[in-house]
């Protein structure tokens, strides 16, 4: 048999973490490790992929998504996202993973290095890896609630670096970079001539805090390659819809690479995200706030477990408990909880070095009376483990 392509056999392997331990276990596991949403898609979502297939809508279409969707896009954008785009810098994506993946392939070659901020999305190695290049890890400060500061990146840019990727909100943490965090990173990206890859699939899905996205500062819209995802907010994660923004002059190469990937996403299922975003705004505002029901009641009982201290996450679907005063490693604590108290949870150290000493819970994927089970669950493993009887 030939040998496997280099890009394969040097790619760090990159697995799904405790998932990938619980699929095999049986029993009445709650599952608060992935962030696959609890909600169903709504109905007028569903209706207007089902009134496209019945249309015969079923055809090749434009190989950047079909032109009504990525104009009421571009409205979005406008109005939401405070950027001005043509349509015809949008491309519909399978997800945001095929946008991120585009992104990394179009800009990175063998040599160049890619930077992420500590605690970081774990997929986004595999793909920088598989184009060539090379991951670098800049840790930002547990202590410091994870903010973004010059002197945590500043030095981790060398010659061969060529992008830095955000993730806002931030998965795993919950924060939301403010506008002069935002700032600091666009200030590097400017002064070393550097893409920036922003993750905002996370950006409906807030609780109080306001969502930036960077390329609305000055002087980043054309250097930044921006990615939206359906997945979250509108509860469209098996749909697999997304999609990328960016200059112009930027849409070339990226549908180079999209091209060549699928051809162009699913033509009647873009009929359904168009229905998401022009549909009644109310839907995605009962969603969003059945979360942060579901948030407050995780909060609260993780704050009062032993060992536990868990702020208020400003958007995402997770928390990010610190359980250093467990006496527990983060991938420890993990393990014991599934084999112990049947409850998957994230090591946070999955996440990044950084992560060490926090767990990710993922309060969207469950009704609240399972969230209630898992906290009496995990409550009573840490009350047993304080009082030294497991």
């Amino acid at each position: 048999m030939p040998k496997l392509a280099r890009r394969i056999t040097d790619t760090s392997p990159k697995n799904f973490g405790m998932f990938a331990k619980a699929v095999a276990m049986e029993g009445d596991l709650i599952h608060l490790e992935l962030g696959m949403p609890v909600h169903d898609t709504p109905t007028h979502i569903k209706e207007a992929a089902i009134d496209a297939l019945r249309r015969g809508e079923v055809h090749y279409s434009d190989l950047q998504g079909i032109a009504p969707l990525r104009e009421a896009m571009a409205a979005k954008l406008r109005d939401v996202n405070s950027l001005r785009v043509d349509p015809s810098e949008i491309i519909v994506t399978n997800g945001l993973t095929q946008a991120s993946y585009a992104a990394f392939m179009a800009w990175l070659d063998e040599g160049d290095e890619a930077i992420l901020l500590d605690p970081y999305y774990p997929q986004h190695i595999g793909k920088i890896e598989l184009a060539g290049a090379k991951a670098v890890i800049a840790p930002l400060d547990a202590k410091d609630n994870f903010r973004i500061k010059r002197n945590l990146i500043a030095p981790h840019i060398t010659s061969a670096t060529k992008m830095i990727c955000l993730v806002n909100p931030c998965n795993p943490t919950g924060r939301i970079y403010d506008r002069e965090e935002l700032q600091i990173l666009a200030d590097l990206a400017i002064e070393h001539d550097l893409i920036v890859l922003s993750d905002e699939v996370y950006e409906q899905i807030t609780y109080g805090g306001q969502h930036i996205s960077i390329a609305s500062l000055p002087g980043m819209q054309q250097r930044t390659i921006t990615t939206f995802a359906f997945t979250k907010a509108y509860a469209m994660d098996g749909w697999r819809l997304g999609y990328l923004v960016a200059d112009a002059a930027m849409i070339g190469p990226l549908m180079k690479i999209t091209t060549n990937e699928v051809t162009h996403v699913n033509t009647f299922i873009q009929h359904g995200a168009l229905a998401a975003l022009t549909g009644p705004p109310d839907v995605l505002a009962e969603m969003v706030a059945d979360d942060k029901r579901r948030r407050d009641l995780v909060v609260a009982r993780l704050n009062q477990m032993p060992g536990v201290r868990c702020p208020e996450p400003e958007g995402t679907i997770y928390a990010f408990p610190e359980i250093t005063g467990t006496g527990l490693t983060a991938q420890d604590a993990a393990d014991r909880l599934l084999q112990e108290a049947q409850v998957v949870v994230e090591a946070g150290s999955f996440y990044g070095a950084q992560g060490e000493g926090h767990l990710r819970v993922c309060f969207g994927s469950q009704t609240a009376e399972r969230l209630e089970e898992a906290m009496d669950r995990m409550s009573r493993f840490f009350n047993a483990l304080e009082n030294g009887n497991v």
